[in-house]
């Protein structure tokens, strides 16, 4: 069974089984013009695709963002293309987000 914990300090969205990390969705968070989680990179090991852990990483960071009143800034593009096919769980993020968050990562390429 693949358990997803939270490391915000260190940006990192980890999928694990058994104990090994075999899949991960680094991040980084916004607080203005609201918070947010910014989803950059997404990867799963390649013993363990096709088992459907990045969709549950992405539903994870989705439920994560939901519970703590956050919106998401899918930069990334697997996070972007799961949102997209999953209206209902995957609220889009402002214009205005958007922009902060590009913002980001152009100022800052260690958010990448």
């Amino acid at each position: 069974m693949t358990e997803i914990k939270d490391d915000r300090a260190r940006g990192v969205l980890e999928a694990r089984e058994g104990g090994e990390v075999v899949g991960h969705v680094v991040y980084f968070t916004l607080d203005e013009p609201e918070a947010a989680l910014v989803p950059v990179h997404t990867e799963v090991d390649s013993a363990h695709e096709g088992k459907g852990i990045a969709g549950a990483l992405a539903t994870e960071l989705y439920a994560i963002a939901g519970r703590e009143g956050f919106a998401v800034v899918p930069l990334c593009p697997y996070v972007a293309k799961w949102a997209e096919r999953h209206p209902d769980q995957a609220p889009a993020a402002s214009d205005a987000l958007l922009r902060a968050a590009l913002d980001k990562v152009r100022t800052d390429p260690s958010a990448w």
